[in-house]
């Protein structure tokens, strides 16, 4: 039971990463550090969304962005955390 609680841990870290990857990414795109018309920069953007996108639009859902600023990931982001203490609290 210890290693599957350990690999959905780790899953869960993964994404978290993946999270704030694509809000790093988003905010080079929007200051125009990264070109989205570069061929490789626009496929791993499309990449990132289409990890993160599922789970980001479901939340969204029930938390509209407040005054322009879009807080979903950092309400993953905690979310995360709490299955992560939840999981390792059953072992």
């Amino acid at each position: 039971m210890d290693m599957l609680i350990n690999l959905l841990v780790f899953i869960l870290d993964v994404y978290l990463w993946l999270i704030i990857l694509t809000v790093v990414v988003s905010w080079l795109v929007a200051f125009d550090v990264l070109n989205t018309r570069n061929k490789w920069i626009f496929k791993g953007c499309a990449l990132l969304n289409a990890a993160t996108d599922p789970v980001v639009r479901q939340v969204r859902r029930f938390i509209p962005p407040l005054g322009g600023v879009d807080i979903t990931p950092m309400v993953i982001i905690f979310g995360i955390y709490i299955l992560q203490a939840m999981l390792l609290g059953l072992r």
